[in-house]
């Protein structure tokens, strides 16, 4: 049975920073990167609908070792995809995917100091099973195969074409027609301006608003920073300005909501057309980063609105109809097309199920240690962004910890590193601290968080960055132990 030193899960955008890590940090480090699908970008390969973009700028989203040097902070899926392909072919990372496989579960056995995994290939049913010493799920958090889908009654009766944008449809033709994008979120404002381009008319269906910013398309600050320095310095730079920028305007939400209220609020106006419905409209009934606030760049979806190709409706569905959709209210809205952008369905793990030492192991049973591995679980690590950043600072953060980790313990003899609560942690808290639907549909699955270091999620780049990068990976909660067994001949002549 083949046995690599590392495995890593998912060929995205943790992925590929996974394995530039491990090539730099660990030469001496045998890996393989399993992805289930048959393209490498992970969420910039599978969704395709019109108008995908970022939503964060992308001097964060992108890698630390590969500085985007596109023109736009806020760019098209294509372009994030490309780079994501530049960057695993730089780093010799394409040449380690191994395309549709599917891995189902892992167990690990600490006598042997590895991992069993089984992977289905998705393409031939194939079951393949191989071992490895350290296991790196780069899954991100959301489910591939399908997103989320709310019982909506009378679909089965409406005759125009109804999608999911997880599943959008290459020859989908909205050109000319009228389309209700039902939902508020990050998908539907990328959504509702892309397609008011060509279509008839848009109508994005909300339940309730959504805290909508608008930023430049193109930043100011980091064209002048990348003109001004060297290449060497310019992409540090530009990317620790954002990030730190990004973490004050969180802070500030926290702190003082009710002033970010204020200024999103004349934002609007500004963007709006005059006596527009504001307080129906665009005022959620929670304060700034309750829940994920979305990003149009230069205001496309205000623009939108302003010029009458697009509206937004505030109401629940009674029905669907043969027609389109009949509201709560009583009006209906004529429809050809129904987006419903509602939502991501989310699995931890890509859904792999594992077993430690012969016991099942329930990952919401679990307390994370430092956001990255699992209570009482070996040599498993998770990246898992950011809830209010950029997700790569986090998964970079994490990818550099785990290189750490592997380092010591192959300087060490050591086989094991299993992170331990030794009773500091008294209170269990949700591990995304977001009142999103999305989130709270899967709470109940998911790990969680402690009250703590190192158990409690900060949310601050700056914090992680300074205990992530400095802090002994000894710390005491993380315990190594397991040292290799010496080879026969050496264990005789004892």
């Amino acid at each position: 049975m083949e046995h690599l030193d590392v495995l890593v899960v998912g060929a995205g955008l943790s992925g590929v920073a996974a394995g530039h890590y491990l090539h730099e940090r660990c030469p001496w480090a045998s890996y393989a990167v399993l992805e289930a699908r048959g393209a490498i970008g992970g969420t910039w390969d599978l969704f395709r609908y019109p108008g995908i973009r970022s939503d964060s700028d992308m001097f964060t989203l992108g890698y630390s070792f590969r500085p985007w040097d596109g023109d736009k902070a806020i760019s098209d899926g294509a372009s994030i995809l490309r780079y994501i392909e530049e960057a695993a072919a730089a780093s010799g990372v394409d040449a380690r995917i191994r395309y549709h496989h599917r891995v189902v579960s892992a167990e690990w056995s600490s006598d042997e100091a590895r991992w069993l995994v089984t992977a289905e290939r998705v393409d031939t049913g194939e079951t393949v099973r191989l071992t490895c010493g350290f296991l790196f799920a780069c899954t991100g958090y959301y489910r591939y195969e399908h997103g989320y889908q709310p019982e909506l009654p009378g679909t089965d009766r409406f005759r125009g074409t109804l999608v999911h944008p997880q599943a959008w449809p290459e020859d989908l033709d909205t050109r000319g027609k009228r389309v209700v994008v039902i939902g508020s979120g990050a998908t539907a404002v990328t959504l509702v301006p892309a397609l008011a381009e060509t279509a008839a008319h848009v109508t994005m269906l909300q339940r309730s608003p959504t805290y909508i910013v608008s930023l430049p398309a193109r930043d100011r600050l980091a064209d002048l920073l990348r003109r001004t320095l060297p290449t060497r310095w310019s992409g540090p730079a530009v990317r620790w300005t954002k990030a730190l920028t990004t973490q004050a305007s969180y802070r500030l939400s926290r702190v003082r909501p009710q002033l970010v209220k204020r200024l999103l609020r004349a934002q609007l106006e500004r963007q709006l057309p005059p006596g527009y419905d504001i307080d129906t409209h665009f005022t959620p009934r929670y304060d700034p980063w309750d829940q994920r606030l979305c990003v149009v760049p230069d205001g496309d979806l205000f623009a939108a609105i302003a010029a009458g190709r697009a509206s937004v409706v505030t109401d629940r569905i009674a029905t669907f109809t043969e027609e389109g959709i009949e509201l709560r209210s009583g009006a209906t809205l004529g429809a050809d097309v129904v987006v419903t952008a509602t939502g991501l369905d989310l699995v931890f793990l890509g859904g792999m199920s594992l077993v430690v030492d012969g016991e099942p192991v329930d990952p919401a049973d679990r307390l994370t240690y430092r956001g990255m591995m699992l209570e009482g679980v070996p040599n498993l690590a998770v990246a898992i962004g950011y809830t209010n950043a950029s997700w790569t600072l986090k998964a970079e953060l994490i990818c550099d910890y785990t290189c750490r980790v592997l380092t010591h313990l192959h300087r060490s003899g050591l086989r094991q590193c299993t992170p331990v609560d030794r009773g500091a942690t008294t209170d269990r808290q949700p591990l995304l601290g977001l009142t999103s639907g999305y989130v709270q549909r899967a709470v109940d699955r998911f790990p969680k968080q402690g009250t703590r270091p190192p158990w409690l999620l900060h949310q601050s780049y700056l914090r992680d960055y300074r205990e992530m990068r400095r802090a002994p990976v000894d710390d005491g909660s993380l315990v190594f132990s397991n040292r290799a067994p010496a080879p026969a001949a050496e264990a005789a002549s004892r």
